[in-house]
């Protein structure tokens, strides 16, 4: 079975109790999906949560790192990472380093990108993409 990655809008929405989002990543541990946090996305949610002091959330969120696993970057992550953006450049889009690492990080595993920024993501070629809060 095909891991979920969870993106960084995903994350806070299951920090602030988004009941979509609570109730899809409930049906998928029940289900017994593999979920990563992508490294890239483990970064942005622990500065933003450590540069606003917010120790309750940080709580939560490590809470929510013991029942998923962490990624790792390897190699062939930013390799890959490289030719996303080569090829997305190439084609006239604007690509953001966070949005390309994370992609790559996900083609890379063969894993399902979860976001409800669908639009950030769309281009890149082999990436699978899922919304939990459509």
């Amino acid at each position: 079975m095909t891991a979920y990655a969870l993106d960084t809008n995903i994350i806070i929405h299951l920090l602030q109790n988004t009941p979509c989002v609570i109730t899809q990543y409930n049906a998928h541990i029940t289900k017994g999906v593999h979920l990563i946090i992508p490294p890239y996305v483990d970064y942005e949610i622990l500065r933003g949560l450590r540069y606003s002091n917010a120790i309750a959330k940080e709580r939560m969120y490590q809470k929510l790192c013991a029942s998923c696993e962490v990624g790792e970057m390897t190699r062939n992550v930013w390799l890959r990472a490289v030719d996303i953006y080569t090829n997305l450049r190439r084609k006239g889009f604007t690509v953001g380093d966070a949005d390309t690492l994370i992609a790559a990080f996900c083609i890379e595993g063969n894993h399902t990108l979860v976001t409800n920024n669908i639009k950030d993501f769309m281009n890149v070629d082999g990436l699978a993409l899922i919304d939990w809060i459509e």
